[in-house]
This record gives C-alpha cells, structure tokens and sequence, in this order.
C-alpha cells in the first residue's frame, strides 16, 4: 500500500471511530448503557470504554514496536512466546479492567479521553517515517482476534480500529449499533 494513502486512510478511520464513539455516548440513554452487549459478559458501557482503551493500548504499543524492532536478534519472538503463556490471566485482567474502566471513563470524561488518544495517536503518525511505518514485532495471536503473528506499526495503528469496528457490532444501544 502507498505509505501516504496508508496514512490518509489511517487518519480517516480513527477520526471516524471517534466521532461514531461521541454519537453512540451523546445518543445512549443510561437504561441503555446498562444493558448487556451482544456476546460479551460487559454491558454496553463497559463495552464502550473497552472500545476507547483499544486505542489507549494502540499508544501503548508503539514505542514498544519501535524499541523491539531495532534490536538484534528477534527478541519480540521471545516476548510474544511468554505473553501467549499467560493468554487466559491476560483475558482475566483484561475483562476486569474495562469493567473499572467504566466507572471512571463514562460520559464526558469518556468522550474527551478518546479525543485525546486520538489526537495524540494523529500526531504520532504524521511524525513517523515510511521506514519505521514497515517496522514490527511477534505479537500473542491469542490475546485478540486482530493480532498476527507478526504486526507492522502501521498494522498497529490499524488494530485500534479493527479492534473498535469489532467491539460496536456488540453493542446493543439501538443508535447506530
């Protein structure tokens, strides 16, 4: 793919996901946020703020991507290895923490958060070279659907939106989900 359409389209797409997460926060009733989403054990705002940590995790990643693709040797293979050990606590912790998660981002607090992963996420891709952009790591296949064996940092850009688009099929708001 042309590094600058890549970019243009990387752009679009998370712009789009935060502006379907304000309509689908401005839209859902609090009857609505508590209900249960659709093949999940969350309920749809606890649904919705798993949806915004995605992106937060995106932030997360990419330095590691960046530092662990440099080094000799592959030492993202071994991490990937011991990571995928610990599959079923990663799922463990990783319901638990969206369930808290929706108690501190709800609502506003919500909305802004994802406005500024977002804008910290476009700010990051615009200073990325094309070189560092076919960079990548081992990730655990395990840990989520969208995770390869091995992701580039534009797959990494991509899994937050993959990761987002996946999640809103799951909700069960009634307002454009």
């Amino acid at each position: 793919m042309d590094e600058v359409w890549e970019r243009q389209a990387l752009h679009r797409e998370m712009e789009d996901a935060r502006r379907s997460f304000h309509r689908l926060l401005n839209e859902a009733t609090r009857e609505q946020l508590r209900r249960p989403s659709r093949g999940t054990r969350w309920t749809n705002e606890q649904l919705l703020y798993h949806m915004l940590f995605g992106y937060m995790i995106v932030r997360a990643l990419l330095p590691l991507v960046r530092a662990l693709a440099r080094l000799p040797g592959d030492p993202s293979r071994v991490l990937a290895r011991v990571l995928s050990a610990v599959t079923r606590q990663f799922h463990v912790i990783n319901y638990l923490g969206s369930c808290g998660g929706a108690l501190v981002f709800r609502g506003e607090r919500a909305a802004a958060k994802m406005d500024r992963t977002i804008a910290g996420l476009h700010r990051r891709l615009d200073r990325e070279s094309d070189r560092s952009m076919g960079r990548g790591m081992h990730f655990p296949v395990g840990w989520d659907p969208y995770f390869r064996e091995v992701m580039t940092l534009a797959d990494v850009y991509h899994f937050g939106t993959q990761h987002f688009e996946h999640h809103r099929r799951q909700l069960t708001l009634g307002v454009g989900s």
